[in-house]
Formats: C-alpha cells, structure tokens, sequence
C-alpha cells in the first residue's frame, strides 16, 4: 500500500496544487480476528466495481484502491474483518495551522461537512468519509465521495462538503460574513 502511494500524485496531474501525499498515510484498523461475513465481502466487491466506473484508471491493492476525481487523488481503504470503509484525501499538512483555522475546521464538521470531515493525521488535514462496509449502498458510496473531494475543494473558502449547511452551527455565518463582505468590495463596480 505505501508503495503504491508514492505513485499516488501520478494519479492526477491538477492534484499538484493540493497538499503532497505523504508516505504514510493513516490506513484501515487492525483486522479483528473473527473472519468476515458474505455480505461485507460483497461490499467490498462493489466498492471496487464503483471505484472502477468512477476511475477507470484507478489502481487497485488488496484492501482498497488509488483513483482521482476532477483533480482529486483519493485513497479507498477498508477492512472486510472490522466492516468499515473510508474514503481520504490530503488536504494539507497540518504543522501550519492557526488556532482559528482549527477552529473553523470543527465548525466545518459540525455544520457544513455533513457525511465526509476534516481529520488530522500524520501530519495532515485529510478529507475522510467513514461508513460500515455491509450497510453502504452505491448512492452513500458516491454521495461520500463527492463531499469528500468538495472538501477538499472548498478548504480555506467555504469548508464544505457540497450538500448543504445542516444548521445551528457556525458555518452559515461565516459564510455570510464573506457573503457581505465580497458586496461591500463591490459596490464601487
């Protein structure tokens, strides 16, 4: 897996003006020792066919897949023995985070990431859409991948995942306060 990472920013050559992917990125749980069921190994079959039908470039390891979405290198991992998926993508190293900038991700998280978050790991702000492997249908399955790469899309901006703003959070007026203030700088156009 970590070899095929370092191929990774091949993958996508606009990914360029996002974070580096760094070597080691965080990767599935340990496996628990009861072997798993029918239906999570079907699970797993299908996420391979939609990785496929999304990417037909994508490269492909025993527990996941590389594969890019409008400039966006992802990684699939998942872990048939503790059901889980997840879908990541770097967003930025997190050594150069402010206080605020931490603060607006929490917000984000709250109110406007919706199913995908930020997380930090390694070293990194990543983008990441969590799910039971068993349970995830193919609709879940893109509708996770697309807010993760609105995530990353949207870092630094407006830090969302492209659905909608759930509400009672902050986010609404953040973005409103761009809002007002992107008008106050033109009105003298």
């Amino acid at each position: 897996m970590i070899r095929a990472l370092l191929v990774f920013p091949v993958l996508c050559a606009s990914a360029a003006a996002q974070a580096p992917v760094p070597a080691d990125p965080p990767g599935p749980p340990p496996a628990e020792d009861a072997g798993p069921g029918d239906a999570v190994v079907e699970a797993a079959a299908r996420l391979r066919d939609a990785v496929k039908r999304i990417d037909p470039l994508a490269k492909f390891s025993e527990a996941g897949a590389e594969f890019a979405v409008n400039g966006v290198a992802l990684l699939l991992v998942y872990d048939i023995n503790a059901d889980r998926m997840r879908v990541i993508a770097p967003v930025a190293e997190s050594a150069s985070l402010t206080l605020e900038e931490t603060t607006r991700l929490m917000q984000a998280n709250f109110d406007s990431a919706l199913d995908a978050r930020y997380a930090l790991a390694k070293g990194y702000v990543w983008a990441v859409f969590l799910h039971p492997l068993s349970t995830l249908d193919g609709a879940e399955f893109g509708s996770g991948v697309a807010q993760t790469v609105n995530l990353v899309s949207t870092y630094g901006t407006s830090f969302n995942s492209g659905v909608h703003i759930y509400g009672g959070g902050d986010s609404l007026e953040e973005q409103q306060e761009l809002v007002e203030e992107l008008e106050r700088k033109g009105e003298d156009i």
